[in-house]
């Protein structure tokens, strides 16, 4: 891991991050050729991409809700109990994020307010490259339904045989989606994006993915709502001398396991403290399953930024704005108020980042790649729309009507103007606000 050590009085900086972006020209470039070949080709598209890339013949893109049932009876039972308490806590917590349509009326008769209303149909991506994730499915579309989306679908690629793993059909039956599909990449964006003879066109698509998926998240974002453009996944640990340095090890390469591209940030008080940190991640190495891929993370998106006090290491958590943060220090909470810039925080020893991953109910689709600065885990309100309610009485306009016209005159709009001069009783805005207008006109359209 690529080490930093700042001066006493030093500011860390952005510019001494590396960070990966979410895609490449190069993904862009296909990506964009993937999106137009299903646009034009529609299933015929679907199924000649999804050989090319997964190597299958696709006999059926949409899943056979008796495969969807069945897939309870394919599970580990061990395996299902534990989605199912996920489902619990990961619904529960999103319940309490519903908003409700509001309104308020003003003393002059006005009515103003707002309307939440759920989207028609959303499209959720979840990935099956490295690993197979029906914590995704979860974390998508149970908010979805909380929500109160009408039509929840789901697209996911196809394992080497050709099916949709069993665990991800059993999440998708628990958290209430409709409808499933055997795709996966940037042709599954398209496909959800745009519609195909057998996938629907939806609103909105969530879910993370490859740089093929969020270049194509990037392509069709307009045409149809996107959560975010996630890159690679990140953490960071802040640790003191108070913290295990075997727990901290593990909990940086739980995050370098994901990808190769995943990155780690360790930030602590001590070039020793470091050191010991390191001496652990070379002993767990030799028992994980997915050493190579956590070595190269660490050793190429890793980062140690060595601090001298916990007001330098909060600031360096600032810069960063990471995925996820974890606070191996003491008394933890006392430093969350002045944390700005995180995805989600996990406090104390005793709350890895897996917790958050999949069973404390908070979601697990963070902003990424800093945009912790201004974005927010995906929420409820992700799959709401939002719709402004305005009702006037006469008083009401006639107590705006002045402001209202003046502003539409200076800026040349002269039908907004008319707009509100004709139900003020003259017949003309000129007649209010012309050069030759006379203030008593002016004082008679207020008092209406």
């Amino acid at each position: 891991m690529r080490r930093i050590k700042l001066g006493a009085d030093e500011r860390f900086e952005a510019s001494q991050i590396k960070r990966t972006g979410a895609f490449n020209a190069d993904a862009l470039i296909s990506a964009t050729q993937i999106v137009e070949r299903v646009r034009e080709g529609g299933d015929a598209g679907l199924r000649e991409l999804t050989e090319k890339f997964d190597g299958i013949k696709l006999e059926q893109i949409r899943v056979s809700q008796d495969a969807i049932d069945a897939s309870i009876k394919k599970v580990d039972p061990d395996t299902l109990e534990a989605l199912k308490h996920a489902a619990r806590q990961i619904r529960e917590f999103h319940e309490r994020q519903i908003q409700q349509s509001w309104f308020y009326a003003r003393e002059d008769g006005a009515i103003v307010g707002a309307k939440v209303t759920p989207l028609d149909t959303v499209g959720i991506y979840v990935p099956g490259g490295r690993a197979l994730y029906p914590s995704s499915v979860l974390m998508n579309a149970l908010p979805a339904k909380v929500a109160g989306v009408k039509r929840i679908v789901c697209a996911t690629p196809p394992t080497k045989s050709g099916d949709v793993d069993a665990a991800i059909l059993a999440a998708c039956k628990l958290s209430g989606v409709d409808e499933v599909y055997t795709i996966g990449g940037a042709q599954a964006i398209a496909a959800l994006a745009y519609g195909t003879e057998s996938v629907p066109k939806v609103d909105k698509i969530t879910g993370p993915g490859n740089a093929y998926v969020a270049a194509a998240k990037k392509i069709v974002s307009g045409d149809v709502g996107i959560d975010m453009i996630a890159g690679p996944s990140e953490v960071c640990v802040v640790a003191d001398s108070s913290a295990p340095a075997k727990l901290v090890a593990i909990d940086l390469m739980a995050q370098a396991e994901h990808d190769p591209l995943a990155a780690s940030y360790l930030v602590c008080e001590s070039e020793s403290y470091a050191d010991e940190v390191l001496s652990a991640i070379e002993e767990h190495l030799g028992h994980s399953t997915r050493a190579d891929i956590t070595k190269t993370s660490l050793d190429e998106q890793g980062l140690i930024v060595i601090v001298n006090d916990m007001e330098q290491a909060i600031q360096v958590v600032n810069v960063i704005a990471p995925e996820h943060l974890e606070m191996h220090v003491a008394d933890a909470m006392g430093y969350v108020g002045e944390i700005e810039n995180a995805g989600a925080i996990f406090l104390g020893p005793w709350t890895p980042e897996a917790v958050g991953d999949y069973v404390a109910g908070p979601n697990h689709t963070l902003p990424t790649g800093g945009t912790a600065r201004y974005a927010s885990p995906l929420s409820v309100d992700e799959f709401v729309k939002k719709s402004s309610i305005i009702e006037y009485s006469a008083r009401a306009l006639a107590n705006d009507a002045t402001s209202i016209m003046r502003i539409a005159m200076h800026e040349g709009l002269w039908a907004h103007a008319q707009s509100v001069a004709l139900r003020m009783g003259a017949m003309d805005v000129s007649d209010l606000f012309g050069k030759k207008a006379e203030a008593s006109t002016i004082e008679c359209a207020e008092k209406e």
